[in-house]
C-alpha cells in the first residue's frame, strides 16, 4: 500500500496571528482595548501588542487616545514626495540614502525628484507632487525665494509639508540649529587660533549662503561671533562674509582670488556652510601653498571632509557632522505623526556633535 505524503503548510506563524488579530476586528467592527483583543485570540499580550502598534504604524488601524483599536477602512500605502537638494551634493546624497531606507522599513513608497540645485526645478517638482496626489512632501532645496511658491502650491492641495534646513511658510521645520552649529565650528576656529598662533588673526572668512535666507546665514553669523568671543579685540573690518553658494569651485575662486591679494597675511580662519565649500576652500589654500596660513572648519561631515581631517597637516581642522543617517527615520516618524493628527513641535532639530583630526583618532 503506498502512503500519501502529507501536504506541508509554508505558514508563517507570526502572520497568522497577525492576521488573526485584523480579522477579529473586523469581524467585531468596534473599537476594541488590547485585553479583549488577547482574552479572544488567546495570542500572548506581547505579540498582540507588537502587531496592533505594527498595524497602526502601516495604516492599518488606529488608536484612539483611551487606547482602544479601530480598524481603519480601505487603508493604503502611504507615498511620501522627497525633493532632494542635488544628487551633486554628498550631504544630500547621504540624506536621500537614509530616508529611502527608513521609508523602506515601515512600507511607505517614496517618490524621489532632484531639485538639482535650482528654484525653477524645485518648483516643477512641486508641481508633479501635488499631480501625483502625495500624502506629504519633504522638501530640501535652498532658495528661500522659492520658498513661499513652492510651500503655497503644496499648501493648496492640503498635503502637509516638512521643510529640511530652511524654512518654508506652512511647514513644519527638520534640521540643524544653524546658529548654534556656526557657534560650535567658530569655537573650534578660535581654539586653533589661540593655541598655534597666539590669539593672533588677521582674517575670518565666511563661506556663505545668503540665497538660503537669515537662517541659514546664521551658520556664518554664529561662527562670528564665537570667534570674537574667544578673541575679543579682532576689529570688525578682519570679518567678511563671502557668497559660496556651498559650491566646490566657486569657493575654490573666492579664496584663492582672497590669498592672491593678500600674500603677507599669515593667520587666515574660515568658517563654511557645507563641507563641499569647505573642501574649495581647502583646494585654494593648497593651490596656493598656504596650508601653514590657514584653519577651515566646515558642515555636515562628508566622507572627503572625514578623509581628510585624517592627514596630519591638513588646513580642515574640523566639522559639524548634521548626523545624515539620523534624517531618515526621523523625517518617516516626523510625517507620520503629522498624518496622523498628532501635534508636533514647529521647529525639529537634528542633534549634531563636533569632529576633529583628535575626536577621530580617539573614535
Amino acid at each position: 500500500m503506498t502512503l500519501r505524503k502529507s501536504r506541508r503548510l509554508y505558514l508563517i506563524p507570526v502572520l497568522s496571528k497577525a492576521l488573526d488579530i485584523l480579522e477579529l476586528l473586523q469581524a467585531e467592527n468596534q473599537p476594541m482595548t488590547l485585553e479583549a483583543i488577547h482574552r479572544q485570540t488567546k495570542i500572548s499580550k506581547t505579540t498582540v501588542y507588537r502587531v496592533l502598534k505594527t498595524f497602526v504604524h502601516r495604516g492599518y488601524l488606529s488608536q484612539s487616545p483611551d487606547g482602544l483599536y479601530r480598524q481603519v477602512s480601505r487603508p493604503k500605502k502611504l507615498c511620501f514626495g522627497f525633493g532632494g537638494q542635488s544628487i551633486d551634493m554628498p550631504f544630500s546624497v547621504e540624506v536621500t540614502e537614509s530616508l529611502r531606507q527608513a521609508a523602506a522599513s515601515v512600507g511607505v513608497d517614496l517618490m524621489v525628484l532632484d531639485n538639482c540645485y535650482d528654484a525653477a526645478t524645485a518648483m516643477r517638482n512641486a508641481e508633479e507632487f501635488v499631480k501625483h496626489r502625495v500624502d506629504l512632501v519633504i522638501e530640501f532645496q535652498v532658495e528661500q525665494e522659492a520658498a513661499p511658491v513652492i510651500a503655497d502650491k503644496i499648501a493648496a492641495a492640503k498635503i502637509p509639508l516638512i521643510a529640511i534646513d530652511i524654512p518654508h511658510p506652512h511647514a513644519t521645520y527638520f534640521g540643524v540649529d544653524n546658529y548654534r552649529v556656526g557657534f560650535e565650528a567658530g569655537e573650534v576656529l578660535a581654539a586653533h587660533a589661540l593655541k598655534q598662533w597666539s590669539g593672533k588673526v588677521d582674517w575670518t572668512l565666511g563661506l556663505d549662503l545668503p540665497e538660503a535666507g537669515q537662517l541659514v546665514q546664521s551658520r556664518i553669523t554664529g561662527a562670528f561671533e564665537a570667534v570674537r568671543s574667544g578673541i575679543p579685540d579682532l576689529p570688525i573690518e578682519t570679518f567678511v562674509r563671502m557668497d559660496g553658494r556651498g559650491m566646490r569651485d566657486r569657493s575654490h575662486k573666492l579664496i584663492a582670488d582672497f590669498l592672491e591679494r593678500h600674500p603677507r597675511d599669515r593667520h587666515i580662519l574660515i568658517a563654511t556652510n557645507s563641507d563641499t565649500a569647505a573642501l574649495g576652500a581647502l583646494d585654494a589654500v593648497r593651490e596656493k601653498k598656504r596650508e601653514k596660513h590657514v584653519a577651515i572648519v566646515g558642515q555636515d561631515c562628508i566622507a572627503e571632509a572625514i578623509m581628510e581631517m585624517r592627514k596630519a597637516t591638513s588646513p580642515l581642522i574640523g566639522s559639524v557632522s548634521h548626523e545624515a543617517g539620523s534624517y531618515g527615520p526621523n523625517l518617516i516618524h516626523l510625517g507620520l505623526a503629522l498624518l496622523r493628527g498628532q501635534t508636533v513641535a514647529p521647529y525639529n532639530y537634528v542633534a549634531h556633535k563636533i569632529v576633529t583630526p583628535q575626536s577621530l583618532a580617539n573614535a
